[in-house]
Order: structure tokens, then C-alpha cells, then sequence
């Protein structure tokens, strides 16, 4: 069986995946990037971009098996973009431009489903209105045996992890404090007694946490 992995999914030291006020002009709502900056300088999310350069080490190593052995993505309506409710405009196309970084089938979970939308690289993604299992199904039949990356948001990874189907978690623990916005951890107490739990510190001052079943 594939194994569902959530990577470099960064949170703040009081638990949100994201800010609040998300917009088309803010994507992390009043966050900014802060959560993400460690990850903007790493080498792997410059390859990403088509560039050159970035920063090696702990940050980098744990950043580029974001996409190693993985076959289909499942990510909430929220990553994809900012509207709420019916589509107002279906000729939004993600965050991503032409060529998405994920170059998969990606499965949007909505409660307002919307025609398939293939893009360049390979990307394709698919609008469901679904339950955590239900999206799991598609995507592993969608994987051809490869992994399903959940890629966020913050309701989105906590679905799967309330409905114990994620195999293996990294958090990024950034020390900056937001007070408000999208948690992580609701509802999720006694999580730890799933996983074998490994923290690894980094220079750049955030902490990896790697949560994996035994």
C-alpha cells in the first residue's frame, strides 16, 4: 500500500498552519510568508522556481523529499485559492501560474466541485466534494502505486490526521507567534502515540519535527 506523507508543512510556536484574512493579495493571510521563509531560501524551492543557487543544508535536505516517490496530491480549496463559496471565477488557475510545481493529478477538495483543469508539466487538477477516505481512494488510484502527498492547508491536514490515514508528518516549528488564524492541532490530543517522533534543529532557528509510523 502507498503511504500518505505530509511534508514541509510549517506552523508557528502557537499552532497555526496559516494567518487569518487570507486574500488574493495575501496568500497566508496577516502571516505574510513569515511561516515559509526558511523554506524560500532553501535550494530545493529555487529548483522549483527553474533558478539557480539557495541555501544548503538541514533546511534544503529536508525540503527536497517533498516530492520523491510521490504520485497524486490532495490539498484543500484554500491552497488552491482564495475564493469562498460558489466559484465566482472559474478562470482562476491556482496560485502556481502555467506550470504548477506539482506536475501530478492534484484532487482539490470542495464542497462546489468544478470541471477538470489540466495545466502544463503534467499537473491536473480534479475539484471533489469528498469525504478524507473518498479523496484518498481517487488519489491512490490516481498514483499508479506512488505515494499521496496531503498538502495542506491546516484543515485539510488535521481531516486526514483525525481520520488516521497519514503515515508520515513533517512540521516545520518557526518561532514566530501569529495569535490567530487556521490551527493545526485541534482535536488531535494523544496524537504522538502514533508516530515515532524525531526533532532536528536547524541554524536558521526553526525545528523539524518528523512524525512516522512505527
Amino acid at each position: 500500500m502507498s503511504l500518505v506523507r505530509v511534508h514541509n508543512f510549517s506552523i508557528s510556536l502557537d499552532g497555526y498552519g496559516t494567518g487569518e484574512g487570507q486574500s488574493l493579495d495575501a496568500p497566508f493571510g496577516h502571516a505574510t510568508d513569515r511561516l515559509h521563509t526558511w523554506f524560500f531560501r532553501t535550494r530545493a524551492f529555487r529548483r522549483m522556481q527553474g533558478k539557480d543557487g539557495g541555501d544548503t543544508g538541514v533546511d534544503d535536505a529536508l525540503a527536497r523529499t517533498w516530492g520523491d516517490g510521490i504520485g497524486a496530491e490532495i490539498m484543500g480549496r484554500n491552497k488552491f485559492g482564495p475564493q469562498r463559496g460558489p466559484w465566482q471565477d472559474e478562470d482562476w488557475r491556482g496560485w502556481w501560474g502555467p506550470n504548477p510545481p506539482f506536475h501530478t493529478p492534484v484532487f482539490v477538495l470542495t464542497h462546489h466541485p468544478r470541471p477538470t483543469l489540466e495545466m502544463e508539466g503534467g499537473t491536473v487538477f480534479h475539484f471533489l466534494d469528498a469525504s478524507p477516505e473518498e479523496a484518498l481512494r481517487r488519489a491512490r488510484e490516481a498514483a499508479g502505486g506512488l505515494d499521496v502527498r496531503i498538502g495542506g492547508g491546516p484543515s485539510t491536514v488535521r481531516a486526514f490526521l483525525k481520520a488516521d490515514l497519514v503515515d508520515h508528518l513533517h512540521v516545520v516549528v518557526v518561532p514566530v507567534l501569529l495569535g490567530r488564524g487556521e490551527p493545526l492541532w485541534t482535536e488531535l490530543e494523544g496524537l504522538e502515540r502514533r508516530f515515532r517522533t524525531e526533532a532536528v534543529a536547524s541554524p536558521s532557528g526553526v525545528t523539524h519535527l518528523t512524525f512516522t509510523r512505527p
